[in-house]
């Protein structure tokens, strides 16, 4: 998630993490090593044979 800077974050023990960047990029997936400053490392999940929801790949719309 993308959020205007310069940004303060409060994270669950209550400690803050600060940025001054004029664009800031939040993790929303939880895998960054920088939680909670996103460090693309979503893109590198494995895919398994079914999705989140259950699903097959490619099975839905169509």
């Amino acid at each position: 998630m993308l959020v205007e800077g310069p940004v303060e974050v409060v994270l669950e023990d209550g400690s803050t993490e600060r940025s001054d960047r004029f664009t800031v990029a939040l993790c929303t997936c939880r895998r960054s090593r920088r939680f909670p400053w996103c460090d693309t490392s979503h893109r590198r999940r494995v895919r398994g044979t079914a999705d989140e929801h259950g699903d097959s790949p490619g099975a839905g719309s169509g």
